[in-house]
């Protein structure tokens, strides 16, 4: 199968040495580069049934690369089971008008920590109001920075139970059937105090403008860029309520860790560059899956747009679900709709065969590790040529 590693591999060496890119994008490229490769060590393995020997590499782990975030997805998930309600699930989107993405490219950490916590503070403030729920909601929210043509389009999904607890914390107020919040409400609401939040970021000094931005450091300057932005319609949609909480996990494993595109929407490298497969939502008809071919560096350049800021989290959580409270805040809830949460019970250890780690894939019996490869090379960017920073 074709992969982002080999568009890397094959490219990634001419295109560095003529492209300035931050730390934080060699590193990636240098892991996607050598994720399952000898590289970074690995595995001999044996079959214990049909005696087949296999070399196993290691991964690179990187929350960017194609390759390592299904089995990420699988862990996360297996944590939220236990989370999940008895109740209607909504998903709600917040996006950033163009202009602000612009600029949220050389101000990822603080433009993208207030896409989230607005949005976050916008539903639990029309929740709280007693003339739509009023009550305490919890959200969980996920960071796409990508559209599907792989550009700059920050928004963030939320994932909300339908309903919260009263102000007294003693009543399950649950929102009408197949309704959550409105969404001309929310939007407004997250328009204005997104705005405010951003002009007290730029008063402190918080923000940096680069190129045909330049002149909007000045207080003036970037009032005036403001003002349009204050009129204009923001994104915000809420979808229908998912079919019950294994609907909502199945979304969740799609969207929690996905990476700007995955390796399946590849179809072609060739001299012309690299195709894909890509979903125009502005069409109105059929198709609305097409292809695209970009020149290989415009490929890695786009992908390489959506590298977050080190240590920034991309899953969140808030009000009920925040992880301070969540344990309590659930047992609260479960109490009050009268749902027994179920208790795993543990067999006794001799009836419990242990999971092999790794399956052979001829015969399906467990595999032996009889031998371990060491890496040969860190994970680190590739050397930054003299004069760059």
């Amino acid at each position: 199968m074709l992969e982002v590693a080999d568009i890397f591999r094959s490219h990634g060496p001419a295109w560095r040495a003529t492209t300035h890119l931050s730390l934080g994008q060699l590193k990636v490229m240098s892991a996607i580069e050598q994720c399952r490769t000898a590289a970074l060590g690995g595995h001999v393995l044996r079959c214990s049934g049909c005696a087949q020997v296999e070399l196993a590499y290691n991964s690179c782990r990187n929350r960017h690369c194609p390759k390592c975030q299904a089995s990420a997805a699988r862990r996360w998930l297996d944590a939220r089971q236990t989370d999940l309600l008895p109740v209607e699930y909504y998903h709600v989107v917040f996006t950033l008008p163009a202009p602000i993405s612009a600029i949220a490219w050389y101000n990822k950490a603080v433009i993208y920590g207030l896409l989230f916590d607005i949005a976050a503070e916008t539903l639990r403030t029309i929740a709280a109001d007693p003339r739509h729920l009023g009550a305490q909601i919890g959200a969980t929210l996920v960071l796409h920075t990508w559209g599907s043509a792989l550009t700059h389009h920050p928004h963030v999904h939320g994932i909300v139970p339908g309903g919260g607890l009263s102000p007294d914390g003693e009543r399950w107020i649950a929102c009408r059937p197949g309704f959550f919040l409105p969404v001309r409400v929310l939007s407004r609401l997250f328009r204005r105090r997104f705005l405010e939040a951003l002009a007290d970021a730029h008063r402190r000094g918080q923000l940096q403008f680069f190129g045909e931005y330049a002149g909007l450091a000045t207080a003036a300057a970037f009032a005036r860029w403001l003002a349009p932005l204050r009129t204009c319609e923001w994104v915000v949609y809420a979808k229908r309520p998912f079919a019950g909480p294994q609907a909502v996990l199945e979304y969740l494993s799609r969207y929690t860790h996905r990476v700007a595109i995955s390796n399946q929407r590849l179809v072609a490298f060739d001299e012309r560059g690299v195709t894909f497969r890509w979903k125009d939502y502005r069409a109105t008809g059929r198709p609305r899956y097409k292809t695209m071919t970009l020149e290989a560096g415009e490929f890695m350049r786009r992908f390489l747009l959506h590298v977050l800021p080190g240590g920034f989290h991309r899953i969140r959580h808030y009000g009920l679900l925040a992880n301070p409270v969540r344990r309590a805040s659930l047992a609260k809830v479960r109490e009050l709709l009268h749902v027994v949460p179920e208790v795993a019970t543990q067999p006794d250890d001799q009836e419990v065969a242990a999971v092999p780690v790794f399956v052979c894939r001829h015969c399906g019996a467990p595999m032996i590790v009889i031998e371990i490869l060491e890496r040969t090379a860190p994970i680190r960017a590739p050397p930054i040529r003299r004069g760059e920073t």
